[in-house]
């Protein structure tokens, strides 16, 4: 477990973490040796004993460090201490892209479009350099105070020059930002990047996600089928062109898409400008991807069975199969008499062992009644033979309309007797939850139960305090919305903790005495180190020299070094 203050490589002391994955730990940690902030990236310790994960995770710095541009963050070493293995990376003080849509709801056109310029700016440098992000979302795409947009977590980046080391039918990444081709199982592509990409336009300038659903699956299979609802009736005022770009970088078949990132940069340059005001609908040059399937599907019937052919219509019809003519005048009658003593036997078969089957109920298929008004679901129920159960259950739903049929069970598809009975689950709208109290709690174990099981966001914000010793580190000193308040599922808490860290002041200035710096040190768990210097430059007494230097954080067991100017002795007294 890595502690506050302990030291990675005997150079980068761990201040605090700041983020937590399911691979690795990252963590704001001071670099000792050029006394500046870092974020260090720490394989999990469960998982560093794992080669497969371990090589991931080299494969991931690798990655990263082959990157050099202002819109990437910057990785600085990479190695492994004791165990640890670890990567050492630009400190961002800013914001993610989630955080800031849910502070601001959407952004403007000219603002999506210039943290676009910059993604995909960023994006084709990698693209240049045969890596695919795989993971582009809003979490990933940090922003500065002064809009510089910065790309992070490289950390399922797979090298196209390199070996592959996941399974091709795993799917990885969130699942409201993944391709039709990851969602179906198959390999990423550099398109696969410019899917996610457009998807995250569509998000910032709309402020919601194109595909919903109950679960992961459902909405899968929606980037797999449904067609890209168009932004433009949510927004009227949007130009065809910005459109153009979304519908083309999100095509179903990557064959529509934008080559890569480059493409899609220079594409966005122009958006806005006056000779694209009257510009036609993006139209698709090849066929979507699910027909190509259907295509192949079908031609591979025909290859293996030579009995089939296709009309100019596209209708499978089998051949007519001539027999040989049979010798006629050989045994006919043992023929006959053999015929009718089989047809007996079949007879008598089919009595005893399909008369029980002809009698008991067939097997029906339950129809799928998502989405139906209560009636409509009972009706189509009863149409396929089926009980409807009278107790009706109700379930939240943040896709279904409230008093509309959310699911059925048994589940749409599923093969049951003609007439079993099926439970009808009634939506209720979204769920709500009523904000508890969480201050002195631990904000890690709040954290994961309202994202699991209430299925919020939350976000955590560290608050200046005066005295931090009368908190515990992670402890929730503030909350907003406050306690009582009712909120719906992927709203967002904010959970407020105090900032441990402390940053050293300029003890040259002149303000302070060796007095304050002593009190300095007691206060802070500090080892302080003074030491003299002879000097005529400056006054005897006055600080002349500190280390850490202003504005390092503050870490509890650090030395503060201070030097004192001392009076300088004339020559002659050494004669």
């Amino acid at each position: 477990m890595i502690t506050k203050g302990q030291k990675i490589n005997d150079r980068y002391q761990i201040v605090k973490t700041i983020g937590e994955g399911g691979m690795a730990n990252v963590y704001l940690a001071y670099d000792v040796i050029l006394e500046r902030n870092v974020a260090v990236k720490v394989l999990r310790g469960d998982l560093s004993t794992d080669e497969k994960f371990v090589r991931r995770f080299q494969r991931e710095a690798l990655s990263a460090s082959s990157l050099s541009h202002p819109n990437i963050v910057e990785v600085y070493d990479v190695g492994e201490d004791n165990g640890l293995y670890y990567i050492v990376m630009e400190y961002i003080e800013g914001k993610h892209l989630k955080q800031l849509l849910k502070k601001r709801g959407s952004l403007t056109i000219r603002e999506v479009i210039d943290i676009m310029l910059q993604i995909t700016d960023g994006m084709a440098a990698a693209h240049d350099s045969y890596i695919i992000h795989r993971d582009i979302k809003p979490q990933n795409i940090m922003i500065l105070e002064n809009g510089l947009v910065k790309i992070t977590d490289f950390g399922i980046a797979m090298a196209l020059n390199g070996t592959q080391l996941t399974q091709t039918n795993s799917v990885m990444g969130s699942v409201h930002y993944l391709p039709p081709e990851q969602a179906s199982g198959k390999g990423s592509t550099i398109q696969s990047d410019i899917y996610s990409i457009g998807i995250l336009m569509y998000e910032l300038l709309s402020g919601t996600l194109p595909y919903k659903g109950d679960n992961a699956v459902e909405i899968a299979l929606k980037h797999l089928k449904e067609p890209l609802p168009s932004i433009r009736k949510e927004l009227p005022n949007l130009s065809q062109a910005v459109e153009n770009i979304i519908f083309k970088s999100v095509a179903k078949n990557p064959k529509n898409r934008y080559a890569d990132a480059r493409e899609m940069h220079e594409d966005l340059k122009t958006c806005l400008s006056e000779s694209r005001e009257n510009e036609a609908p993006f139209v698709y040059n090849f066929q979507d991807e699910e027909d190509l399937i259907k295509n192949t599907k079908v031609k591979e019937e025909v290859n293996e069975n030579k009995n089939i052919k296709i009309t100019n219509e596209g209708d499978i019809i089998a051949k007519k199969i001539t027999e040989k003519d049979l010798k006629k005048k050989e045994n006919k009658t043992l023929l006959i008499l053999g015929a009718i003593f089989t047809g007996l036997i079949l007879i008598t078969t089919c009595i005893v062992l399909l008369l029980p089957k002809l009698t008991e109920a067939r097997n029906v298929v339950v129809p799928n009644v998502s989405g139906l008004s209560l009636k409509e679901a009972e009706k189509l129920l009863i149409k396929n033979k089926l009980k409807i159960n009278a107790t009706i259950k109700e379930t939240t739903s943040d896709s279904i309309e409230k008093n509309k049929i959310v699911k059925s069970n048994p589940s749409s598809g599923r093969t049951v007797k003609e007439g079993s009975s099926v439970t009808l689950y009634q939506s209720i709208g979204e769920g709500t939850y009523e904000v508890e109290d969480f201050t002195g709690k631990n904000y890690h174990e709040v954290k994961a139960v309202l994202e699991k099981v209430n299925n919020l966001f939350v976000v955590v914000e560290e608050m200046e305090v005066e005295d931090v010793s009368k908190y515990n580190s992670g402890e929730i000193i503030k909350q907003e919305p406050e306690v009582g308040t009712k909120v719906t599922p992927r709203e967002t808490i904010t959970l407020y903790i105090p900032d441990m860290s402390a940053t050293y002041p300029d003890f040259n200035n002149g303000e302070f005495s060796l007095t304050d710096i002593q009190a300095f040190a007691e206060k802070y768990n500090l080892n302080l180190k003074v030491e003299y210097k002879a000097t005529s430059l400056f006054e005897v007494g006055s600080i002349i020299e500190q280390l850490p230097k202003k504005g390092a954080t503050i870490v509890s067991g650090m030395t503060l070094k201070i030097v004192i100017a001392e009076e300088e002795l004339p020559e002659e007294i050494f004669d």
